[in-house]
């Protein structure tokens, strides 16, 4: 498969996580954010590990416990608390420097120096996402903005520790989805059950919200972004992050009637180019693999249990 494919595909993941806002806002019950994360985590890993049918083995039940803590059981709560205690989109301004942790992460933890258009494109994704989402607003919450960080450097880390340890040979990203979507919501669930009780009555509405966020916004959604990690870069893959609440704007504008200034327009534009940029590999870069083989079998299986995700497979 082409690069340019891997990377459409990947991005799907942070488009798809921008109309998480909407979702929730309009269809799910109130101040529930960890009931919410467990139901997005905990069925989308069971699903996909009944798809997969692997489990991990030896070490690797230690590091897909690691990987689902960061990536998910630490990566949700966090981010929930932050965006509960910051105001007008603050949380996810902290969020976009999420590049910058993963360039400086890959240094120091994969041997890749970071280059100077790679940094660069970070800061100017970053601050074409403030102005599309950040808002005038009183004194920062130390709460929040410390929630704030240390999901941006959960997930960052994750991002680099998934890279560095790729897959055990005969697995697939959707088995290793699974496990780290499991691992993730069994951590928060029992944090969901004490801090917020007996789970709410569910409608309609809610039951489809949130089907939705548990099967495509996460099942489908990770199964992409980690997809992605095991063929391109660190850097690469994170910089399509930008994308997750530029989508959220947009969704805003034309579903729920919000407006977007010319201010946040050139800030779109900034941060869409920012991550167009972040996609250019350096010349002589080695593509990122998970393992040192060709696709092996699993690889070959997660493709056909693919097409009954999501209706079509695609030529690799």
């Amino acid at each position: 498969m082409k690069r340019s494919t891997t990377v459409l595909l990947t991005a799907l993941a942070p488009v798809s996580w921008g109309t998480t806002y909407a979702v929730t806002t309009e269809f799910l019950p109130p101040d529930r954010p960890l009931f919410t994360a467990a139901l997005r985590a905990l069925p989308a890993g069971l699903v996909l590990l009944a798809l997969a049918r692997v489990l991990p083995r030896g070490i690797w039940w230690g590091k897909a416990a690691v990987l689902g803590a960061l990536n998910i059981g630490a990566f949700f709560p966090l981010l929930f608390l932050s965006a509960y205690r910051l105001p007008g989109g603050m949380a996810a301004v902290v969020g976009s420097a999420g590049p910058l942790f993963v360039i400086g992460l890959s240094a120091l933890l994969l041997g890749r120096r970071p280059t100077t258009r790679s940094v660069l494109a970070a800061i100017v994704a970053a601050f074409g996402v403030s102005l599309v989402v950040l808002q005038a607003a009183g004194a920062l919450d130390a709460v929040g903005v410390l929630a704030a960080l240390g999901s941006t450097v959960s997930m960052s880390l994750g991002t680099v520790l998934t890279q560095r340890w790729g897959r055990p040979d005969g697995v697939g990203p959707l088995a290793l989805t699974g496990w780290q979507l499991t691992a993730g919501g069994l951590l928060i669930a029992p944090l969901a059950f004490l801090v917020e009780g007996a789970p709410p009555a569910l409608d309609g509405a809610a039951a489809g919200g949130y089907l939705y966020l548990a099967l495509a916004n996460t099942a489908v959604a990770y199964w992409l972004w980690f997809r992605g990690i095991g063929r391109l870069t660190a850097t690469q893959v994170t910089f399509l992050g930008p994308l997750s609440p530029l989508t959220a704007a947009v969704v805003g504008w034309a579903a729920l009637g919000q407006t977007l200034t010319p201010v946040q327009l050139a800030g779109m534009v900034l941060a869409f180019g920012a991550t167009v940029a972040g996609q250019l590999a350096p010349r002589g870069a080695r593509r990122a693999t998970v393992t040192a083989t060709s696709f092996s079998s699993a690889e070959r299986n997660d493709r056909k249990v693919s097409m009954d995700v999501t209706g079509k497979g695609a030529r690799r």
